[in-house]
């Protein structure tokens, strides 16, 4: 992909990644499913994790998976409404490019 991403679109994709997971989900599959929308490296999600677990819209939890301990994330009451003002951020602001690229005027 030829743009950047930003921070606060980075936690908006890993909120709504996340928040589709109703118990939670691990980080290599946080991973996966946010590659799916842009290239990421492991090495950049995982600040981006702690930086929502740190601003407390997500929540961890270790569990057993094969003999090893997987951490889970999962999504908080303040990460669903961080997530939902993205949203409606989103909307408006995908709507503006998407009329400037057309070449509306109705900005």
């Amino acid at each position: 992909m030829v743009f950047n991403t930003g921070a606060a679109l980075l936690d908006a994709i890993v909120l709504a990644v996340v928040s589709a997971e109703e118990e939670g989900t691990y980080g290599y599959k946080i991973t996966q499913d946010v590659r799916k929308a842009i290239e990421i490296s492991e090495s950049t999600l995982y600040p981006v994790l702690r930086r929502l677990q740190k601003d407390e819209c997500l929540e961890v939890y270790d569990m057993e998976c094969g003999g090893r301990n997987r951490r889970y994330y999962k999504i908080t009451e303040k990460g669903s409404a961080q997530l939902k003002l993205y949203k409606s951020e989103w909307v408006i602001y995908s709507t503006k490019i998407s009329n400037l690229f057309s070449g509306g005027k109705n900005i």
